[in-house]
């Protein structure tokens, strides 16, 4: 059974010489390892993806763009106060939120937690084509079951957004296993080139290697391009810490797509054409649709939150008339786009229903990430290519390679 799942056979050695701390100058550069649906390896480079995709390719990606979710605050006493924001609290909408003057609340993490029991903590802060510093102040509403806390921020220029005041007094959120602070070039480096909807505090790391001279070959290539927005939350650091994965809990992450996307994926499943995701995000966000779909036709909310387990529970069903479904609600409700969570474990026994390939990075022992690719190519097939992407000098992680792997 899934739950049952020891995550110590999803272990291995990751030796610190191939964790890059900075991406390679040319993002397309990058080494691309190719796994075939025979098992057979092939070692190229990532500017030679639009020759290497599937013909009739349909490929999607991941348009969430990273916000400087780490904010630097300091009590009257002088102590350092981080707040690692998480998700917003209220407005809850994350477009409203970003957009709200004066005040807002967001869940966050906080560190040195132990040094703020009580009272207000305050940042100042200049623009840097500003006149007049801000004055930003927090202080905690509400502390949740998960560690995490509700945090009310109050600033003293109202002619300043909350999307302004993070680009102002923010940093970006590299990945902690880097294990260094922030610098300049991570503000263009941790983004991918068509970053659009602000909301993740991890990027989609498979889309970094795009480029947009990439993006024209593969438009020669006639491979359309379509985009999902799913934001990227903290969990996506989470170790699976548990020695089955059943007793796992999975983050759940909000994502939004649109009737466009839908249409092309009824299309692209009926002819049997193959879907190509760019990276884990991508995947969780189209795999989840069908159970959304599931939700719809047995009359359980409407566009409802994907469980984790929902999957591994749920009885055999059409993909295409789940997908239908959905197209059928948004008709019924007027909408171009649908936004819902999900909490999708993705682990081998899983049933695949939308990707045929996916582009991803190489992740970190006993991740979760790493059982969605085991499931993929097969719990026996992930362990000897990863060992040949060591023995190649493959670069993992964030600012690592890449792999494309097909089905």
């Amino acid at each position: 059974m899934v739950r049952d799942i020891t995550i110590e056979d999803f272990d291995y050695s990751l030796p610190e010489s191939q964790i890059p701390l900075h991406p390679l100058p040319a993002r397309d550069e990058c080494k691309l390892l190719v796994f075939s649906p025979g098992g057979r390896i092939y070692h190229r480079v990532f500017k030679e993806l639009p020759d290497l995709l599937p013909p009739g390719a349909l490929l999607v990606c991941n348009d969430t763009k990273v916000i400087n979710a780490r904010l630097a605050f300091h009590k009257d006493s002088g102590a350092a106060i981080e707040l690692f924001l998480l998700e917003p609290s209220s407005p809850s909408d994350y477009a409203l939120n970003f957009q709200s003057r004066e005040v807002c609340r967001w869940k966050c993490l906080v560190g040195n937690s132990k040094k703020w029991k009580e009272g207000e903590i305050r940042a100042i802060v200049k623009p840097i084509n500003g006149c007049d510093e801000i004055i930003i102040k927090a202080r905690r509403i509400e502390t949740l079951a998960d560690g995490a806390s509700v945090i009310e921020f109050r600033w003293d220029k109202d002619d300043y957004t909350f999307g302004q005041i993070l680009e102002i007094a923010g940093r970006i959120p590299i990945p902690p296993y880097l294990n260094r602070e922030s610098e300049e070039s991570d503000l263009i480096d941790y983004q991918t080139v068509y970053a659009r909807v602000k909301g993740s505090v991890a990027a989609p790391t498979a889309g970094l290697h795009f480029t947009p001279r990439l993006f024209d070959s593969i438009s020669a290539h006639a491979v359309p391009i379509m985009k999902v927005t799913l934001h990227v939350g903290a969990g996506t650091f989470r170790p699976v810490k548990s020695s089955s994965i059943g007793e796992h809990e999975m983050h759940a992450e909000p994502f939004n797509v649109t009737r466009s996307l839908l249409n092309s994926l009824i299309e692209w499943k009926r002819r049997g054409r193959p879907v190509v995701a760019v990276g884990t995000t991508t995947v969780r966000t189209l795999e989840s649709l069908p159970y959304i779909g599931r939700n719809i036709l047995q009359g359980v909310g409407n566009y409802a939150k994907v469980e984790q387990w929902q999957p591994y529970a749920s009885e055999d069903f059409d993909t295409l008339e789940a997908l239908k479904a959905i197209l059928a609600k948004m008709d019924e409700d007027h909408l171009d786009s649908i936004s819902a969570s999900t909490s999708i474990m993705i682990a081998p026994g899983f049933k695949w229903r939308i990707v045929d390939c996916i582009v991803t990075n190489f992740h970190q022992p006993k991740s979760t990430l790493l059982l969605l690719v085991a499931s993929f190519i097969g719990e026996d097939k992930w362990r000897p290519m990863y060992e040949e992407a060591l023995r190649e000098g493959y670069r993992f992680l964030s600012y690592g390679d890449a792999c494309l792997l097909v089905k």
